[in-house]
C-alpha cells in the first residue's frame, strides 16, 4: 500500500464542517476577535503579538499605504485603463513596482542595520557604530537606505511619529536606535543633512519587533495593497489614466539613438 502523502502546516487547514488558522477556530475563536493587522503579523511571526507590538505594526502599515501619485499608483491606475476587466492585474502591476526606490527601502534599510549590528559585535554606542557604517558607505560609494527624501528635504512627517509610537510601546530597539544614531552623525561624514525618510523608520520599526528582514518587503507590499485599491477605487470615481497616457503620448519626440 502506497505510503500517505503528508503535507504540514502551521498555518491554515480545513475539513467539511470547521476552518483552522494558526490552531485557532477560524470562525468562533478570529472572526470578529481578531483585527487584520494583528493576524498578518502572527501569520509571518508564528506567534500572537501583543497590542504595543500590534500598534506599531499597524503605525507601519498606515505609513507605507499610500503616497499619491507614485510610480505604483500611476502603473496601478494605467493598467486598469488598458484592461477594466483585471482588477488583479492592476493591482499586481502596482506592486510589481515595489523596488529599491518604491517601498523596497523598507527592506534594504532593515537588512542594512540588522547587518551592521551583527557586525558591530558587542559596541553598543549607536552614534560609534552608525559612524563606521556612514564612513564604509562613503569610501565604497553606496548610499545608505532610509536616509534622503525626493520630496521631504527637511523631516519626513511618519519619522518622529513612528519613533514616538514604538517608545511609548517600549519597542524603540536596537534598530530605531541606530538609524536615530545615522540621522545625528551622517552630516558629519556627507557634509550635508539628510532627512530620516519614512521607508526606513519602517523597516527599522519592523526589524526591532523580531520579524524577519528578508520578508520586510512583504510588509510594504501589504499595506500598498490598501492603497493602490484605493487608488483604483478613485480611478473608477474619477478617471486620469486617459489623461496621463494622452500626456504622455501626445508629447512624445522622435529622437534617433546616438550609441
Amino acid at each position: 500500500m502506497a505510503e500517505e502523502l503528508s503535507f504540514p502546516t502551521g498555518l491554515g487547514t480545513s475539513t467539511p464542517d470547521t476552518i483552522s488558522l494558526l490552531g485557532q477556530d477560524l470562525a468562533a475563536d478570529l472572526m470578529g476577535k481578531v483585527g487584520f493587522g494583528e493576524l498578518a503579523f502572527w501569520l509571518v511571526a508564528g506567534r500572537r503579538p501583543t497590542a504595543g507590538e500590534v500598534r506599531v505594526f499597524e503605525a507601519v502599515l498606515v505609513a507605507l499605504a499610500d503616497h499619491g501619485f507614485t510610480p505604483t499608483a500611476i502603473a496601478a491606475r494605467l493598467t486598469y485603463l488598458s484592461a477594466p476587466e483585471s482588477l488583479q492585474g492592476a493591482l499586481a502591476a502596482g506592486l510589481l513596482g515595489g523596488g529599491s526606490r518604491f517601498l523596497g527601502v523598507t527592506e534594504d534599510c532593515g537588512q542594512f542595520l540588522a547587518s551592521t549590528l551583527v557586525a558591530a559585535g558587542v559596541e553598543r554606542d549607536y552614534d560609534v557604530i552608525a559612524l563606521d557604517a556612514v564612513r564604509k558607505a562613503k569610501a565604497e560609494k553606496r548610499f545608505i537606505p532610509g536616509l534622503g527624501h525626493p520630496v521631504h528635504k527637511d523631516e519626513d512627517p511618519r519619522t518622529p511619529v513612528l519613533i514616538r509610537i514604538a517608545s511609548e510601546e517600549g519597542l524603540r530597539g536596537p534598530h530605531l536606535q541606530l538609524f536615530e544614531a545615522i540621522g545625528r552623525v551622517h552630516p558629519e561624514v556627507l557634509g550635508r543633512r539628510l532627512p530620516l525618510n519614512g521607508a526606513g523608520v519602517c523597516g527599522a520599526a519592523l526589524a526591532d519587533l523580531g520579524l524577519p528582514t528578508e520578508l520586510l518587503r512583504g510588509f510594504a507590499l501589504l499595506a500598498r495593497a490598501a492603497g493602490l485599491l484605493g487608488q483604483l477605487a478613485e480611478e473608477r470615481r474619477t478617471p486620469i489614466g486617459m489623461d496621463v497616457y494622452r500626456t504622455v503620448d501626445r508629447n512624445a519626440v522622435y529622437s534617433p539613438r546616438r550609441d
